[in-house]
C-alpha cells in the first residue's frame, strides 16, 4: 500500500527512470509537434519489474525569454478512441498560452502510442433497447459479466495497475525526465481528476491548473455514470419549456409538459412501425444528445413535429430513419474475436460497484421511466464492475489541496457527461475559481469548444497568474436558435 508520503517519484528505486532522456524527432502527422517516448515502471511498489512505454509530444515556447515551464495536457475518457492525448497539445499551439509553456502531451498508460491495455470484444446479446423489459435485465447483465471476462484475459497483469494513482505518478516521471521543477496543467473529463489527484499526491510539483469539464470528486463511478440521467433530463426540459413557448413554430403545445407528452406520441408512433425498438431507441437517443446542442433546438423540434404526423408502415419507418439518421448509436462496431481498449474498464473499477444485480434491476425500472432520453438507462445497468475480477491495489484518493495554487474550473451547466455539480464540487473541494458556462451542453470547453470569452479568461491565468472574479459566468459559444417566442410567452 502507498502512503501520501510515498508517491513522490524521487525516490532512490526511480533514479534511472527519472535520469532517461528522451530522443526528440518530429511528428509525422503535425508538424507542429516532436514525439519521444519514455519508460515507467508498471508496478511503482516493484519498480525493478515489467516496464511500460510512455509516448510524448512536445511544442516549445514560442517566446524563451518569457517561458515559465512546462504545461501538460491530458485528456478525457478513460481510454476513448485509445486516448489521442499525444496529439491533445496541438489546439494549443499558437495561443497565448503557447507564448510561455512548452506544451507536453502524452498518451497515458494504456492507451494511444503508449503500452496498450487491450480487452476482447465481446458482442452483447441483449438487443440494444433505451427501455429495456425486466425480460432483458438478465441478459444484460450476463453481457456484462462475458466482458469482464473479457477484459481479464486479454489485460493480464496489467490492468490492476492502469489506475489514476499511476497516471499521476506518470506525470511526475515526465517532469523529472523533462528536469522541471514543477508542471502546469490543463486536463478535460477524467483528465480533471487525474490534475486533481496530481496536485494531491505531489502538492509542491504542481504549479497551475485547469481542470475542464469536471469528474465529481466525491462521488463514485457508480455515481458519477447514473449522474448522467438527470445531467440529460435537466437538457430536455430546457428545450421542452423553449419549444412549448413556440407552440405556433413547432405545433408540440404550450408548456413544456405539453412538449414532452408530444415527444412521448412521437415515442408511440414510433414503436407501432416496422423495426419500432429501434426507432424508438434512436429518437430516445436524440432527445439526450440534440437537446445538450443548443444550435440544435430548432431542428429537433421540426423532428418531432414530423414523426408526430408521419405515416405509418414502412413508409413511416423510413421516414423516420431519414429523419434519425445522424443520431449516434451507442455501441462500436467491433466484431467478436477482436481487440479493443480495456483502460475504461479498468480505470473504472477503482472504485467498488454494487455486486447485488437486484439493486441494478431496481435502479434500471427507476430510470427505464425517469430517465428515458439520451440512453438514461444504460448509465443505470449493471457494467463490468459488478463483476469485478481484481482487487486494486490502492484504494482511490481522497482529493484535497495542501500547498499548491488556486486553479481554474471549468463547466458547462448542461455537460451531460460530467455533470455541472461535479465542476462546482472540485471547485469547492480544492478551493479553485469556478468559470460557469451558461447555457451550454459543452463537454470540454478551454480552445475546444471554440468560446472565446472562456480562452481569454484561462489563458490570461496560465499566462499572467490572472484568476478571474469570483462566481464567472460566460455564456455559451452556441446560441439557441434566432426564433422568437409566442405573444405573451417567453
Amino acid at each position: 500500500m502507498f502512503s501520501e508520503q510515498s508517491a513522490s517519484v524521487a525516490a532512490p528505486a526511480l533514479d534511472a527512470y527519472c535520469a532517461q532522456r528522451p530522443v526528440w524527432r518530429p511528428s509525422p502527422d503535425d508538424p507542429d509537434l516532436d514525439h519521444a517516448e519514455i519508460e515507467v515502471p508498471q508496478d511503482y511498489a516493484q519498480p525493478g519489474g515489467e516496464r511500460l512505454t510512455i509516448a510524448l509530444s512536445r511544442s516549445r515556447a514560442r517566446d524563451p525569454r518569457r517561458r515559465r515551464g512546462i504545461l501538460l495536457a491530458v485528456n478525457g475518457g478513460p481510454g476513448g478512441d485509445w486516448g489521442r492525448g499525444r496529439a491533445l497539445v496541438a489546439a494549443l499551439c499558437g495561443t497565448p498560452t503557447h507564448d510561455v509553456y512548452d506544451l507536453i502531451g502524452f498518451d497515458p498508460r494504456g492507451t494511444g502510442d503508449s503500452t496498450r491495455l487491450y480487452a476482447e470484444v465481446a458482442v452483447p446479446k441483449a438487443p440494444f433497447d433505451s427501455r429495456p423489459p425486466d425480460a432483458h435485465f438478465a441478459q444484460i447483465a450476463e453481457d456484462m459479466r462475458v466482458r469482464e471476462a473479457g477484459c481479464a484475459r486479454a489485460g493480464g497483469a496489467l490492468r490492476p495497475h492502469v489506475s489514476t494513482r499511476n497516471t499521476a505518478r506518470d506525470m511526475d516521471v515526465i517532469r523529472a525526465v523533462l528536469d522541471e521543477e514543477r508542471l502546469s496543467f490543463v486536463g478535460y473529463a477524467y483528465g480533471s481528476y487525474v490534475g486533481a489527484v496530481y496536485g494531491t499526491m505531489f502538492p509542491e510539483r504542481l504549479d497551475r491548473s485547469v481542470l475542464d469539464s469536471c469528474v465529481h470528486p466525491g462521488w463514485t463511478w457508480y455515481e458519477q455514470f447514473v449522474s448522467q440521467g438527470d445531467a440529460i433530463l435537466r437538457n430536455v426540459r430546457q428545450w421542452a419549456r423553449w419549444a412549448g413557448d413556440r407552440d405556433s413554430v413547432f405545433g408540440l403545445g404550450v408548456g413544456a409538459e405539453a412538449v414532452l407528452e408530444s415527444v412521448e406520441r412521437a415515442v408511440r408512433r414510433l414503436e407501432e412501425l416496422p423495426e419500432g425498438v429501434d426507432l424508438r431507441t434512436l429518437l430516445d437517443g436524440a432527445m439526450g444528445y440534440r437537446t445538450a446542442d443548443r444550435g440544435a433546438w430548432g431542428r429537433l423540434g421540426r423532428i418531432i413535429a414530423r414523426l408526430m404526423a408521419g405515416p405509418g408502415g414502412e413508409a413511416g419507418a423510413e421516414q423516420a430513419r431519414s429523419l434519425l439518421a445522424d443520431q449516434r448509436g451507442w455501441r462500436p462496431t467491433d466484431h467478436e474475436g477482436e481487440l479493443r481498449s480495456g483502460v475504461l474498464d479498468a480505470v473504472t473499477l477503482e472504485h467498488d460497484w454494487p455486486t447485488d444485480l437486484a439493486e441494478y434491476f431496481t435502479a434500471m425500472r427507476d430510470f427505464r421511466v425517469r430517465y428515458p432520453y439520451g440512453y438514461g438507462v444504460l448509465r443505470a445497468q449493471p457494467w463490468v464492475g459488478a463483476f469485478r475480477s481484481f482487487t486494486p491495489a490502492e484504494p482511490p484518493t481522497k482529493i484535497v489541496r495542501n500547498g499548491f495554487p488556486t486553479g481554474l474550473v471549468v463547466q458547462a451547466d448542461g455537460d451531460i457527461m460530467d455533470h455541472h455539480d461535479g465542476g462546482v464540487a472540485m471547485a469547492e473541494q480544492l478551493g479553485h475559481r469556478l468559470i460557469t458556462v451558461t447555457d451550454s451542453g459543452d463537454h470540454e470547453v478551454f480552445v475546444l469548444a471554440g468560446n472565446a470569452e472562456v480562452d481569454a479568461l484561462v489563458h490570461r491565468y496560465l499566462t499572467d497568474g490572472v484568476l478571474p472574479p469570483a462566481g464567472a459566468r460566460c455564456a455559451g459559444a452556441t446560441p439557441r436558435p434566432d426564433i422568437p417566442a409566442d405573444p405573451g410567452r417567453g
